[in-house]
């Protein structure tokens, strides 16, 4: 359907090793992969734009390959994730949804077929707009230990003709996390959700 043009990438990595408390035995890593690409679809309406998802699936399975191999290579070293996308202001919040399949799909795919919906979230934002991407526990849903979320921006994305694609991953539940509920060692349903 359309070329993917990317402009550039970026990796960004949290090690979080306190919130205040005592200091982690491992700290959490938070790891998003930001490409910001043309938007083939900004500055007019058009009608048919599912078809980009096709041509995106490259492009996603590449960076979410590229993040776990950045977390030591290990797959199962990664129990949280999540997208997103910030559109362009010529751009309309639908050119951002093309992201959903293959952003999702990929990382189910490099992290050997995580069972959890991949949370999403998506904007039109200006230049250097920021998007605080929700993360889950990639097995169960319900992991109330794992809801969090990192925020993403580069200063010079998304130009008004761009589209800023985001995937994040992390190695473990919040620091100092003591909500209770459904915990990582507890899942049992295999459903996505318990």
């Amino acid at each position: 359907m359309a070329e993917v043009v990317i402009r550039k990438q970026a990796l960004i990595r949290e090690e979080i090793f306190h919130e205040g408390g005592p200091r982690a035995a491992q700290p959490l890593v938070r790891l998003a992969m930001m490409t910001v690409i043309a938007n083939p679809f900004a500055g007019r309406y058009e009608p048919e734009i599912a078809g980009f998802m096709e041509d995106l699936k490259p492009l996603g399975l590449a960076m979410a390959q590229r993040m776990v191999a950045e977390l030591g290579g290990d797959p199962k070293a990664v129990q949280g994730y999540g997208k997103g996308a910030i559109v362009g202001a010529a751009g309309e919040i639908e050119h951002g949804a093309t992201w959903h399949v293959p952003g999702g799909y990929a990382m189910r795919e490099a992290l050997g077929g995580a069972l959890a919906i991949v949370p999403s979230t998506k904007k039109v934002g200006a230049v250097g707009a920021r998007l605080d991407v929700p993360i889950t526990h990639v097995d169960a849903s319900y992991v109330r230990s794992h809801f969090d979320a990192m925020e993403v921006g580069l200063p010079d994305a998304p130009k008004a003709d761009e589209l800023a694609l985001v995937l994040v991953m992390t190695t473990g539940p919040r620091v100092h996390e003591r909500m209770g509920g459904l915990r990582a060692d507890q899942i049992s349903a295999h459903d996505g959700l318990r």
